[in-house]
C-alpha cells in the first residue's frame, strides 16, 4: 500500500481523505461529548478533531518515510475542511485567512502541550491542557475521564504501522470504556 501510496496522485488523495474521514468519525463518537465531557459545540467539535488529529500525527511522526509525507498531507486535508467549514458558518472571504491563523496557531499549540504532557506521562498536565482547551474549564479533575481516554488512544496507536493507518484507519478505543465520565 505504500508503494502504491507514493506512485499514484489519485489513491494517494484517497488514502488521505479516508484517513481523515476515519479521524472524523472517531472525534465524534457521543460518548465524547455525552460521558467525557467535551462540549457539543461548534468549538468543542473542533477541539475534539484537533485531538484525535495530534493523536494520529504522533503516531505518523514516529514511523519511517513515508509518514511524514501522509502526516503533512492529512494536515492538508484537516486544514481544507476547517477553511469550507468556515465559509459555510458564514465567515467572509476576508474573514477566513484571519480565522485560519488563529486555528494554526490553536492546533499546533495544543499539539505542543499534549505531546510534551504524552512523551512525559504527566497525567496531571494532560488533564490540565485537555481541561483549559477542550472542556474550556480550569478544572484539571473535570477532565480526568478525557485524559484516561487520550493516554489510551495513544497506546492503541503505538501498534499501528502505516499500512494499517492507511488501510484500516486508526484504531481509537471506545470512549464510554477508556475513563470516568465526566
Amino acid at each position: 500500500m505504500i508503494a502504491r501510496f507514493l506512485r499514484r496522485g489519485d489513491s494517494r488523495r484517497r488514502a488521505i481523505e479516508t484517513l481523515h474521514l476515519r479521524i472524523n468519525e472517531a472525534s465524534r463518537r457521543p460518548p465524547l461529548y455525552t460521558q467525557l465531557g467535551v462540549p457539543d459545540t461548534v468549538e468543542g467539535r473542533f477541539e475534539c478533531l484537533t485531538l484525535h488529529v495530534i493523536l494520529a500525527l504522533r503516531r505518523l511522526n514516529r514511523l519511517p518515510p513515508p509518514a511524514a509525507d501522509v502526516a503533512q498531507d492529512l494536515v492538508n486535508s484537516v486544514f481544507l475542511q476547517l477553511d469550507a467549514s468556515l465559509r459555510e458558518l458564514g465567515v467572509g472571504d476576508f474573514g477566513v485567512p484571519k480565522r485560519m491563523k488563529k486555528l494554526g496557531a490553536a492546533f499546533y499549540g495544543r499539539a505542543g502541550h499534549y505531546d510534551a504532557a504524552l512523551d512525559a506521562g504527566d497525567a496531571g498536565a494532560l488533564a490540565a491542557a485537555l481541561a483549559r482547551n477542550v472542556l474550556g474549564r480550569d478544572e484539571p479533575a473535570a477532565a480526568a475521564g478525557l485524559a484516561a481516554y487520550v493516554v489510551a488512544s495513544d497506546a492503541a496507536l503505538r501498534g499501528a504501522d502505516l499500512d494499517t493507518l492507511l488501510g484500516e484507519g486508526p484504531s481509537f478505543p471506545d470512549p464510554a470504556a477508556t475513563g470516568e465520565p465526566a
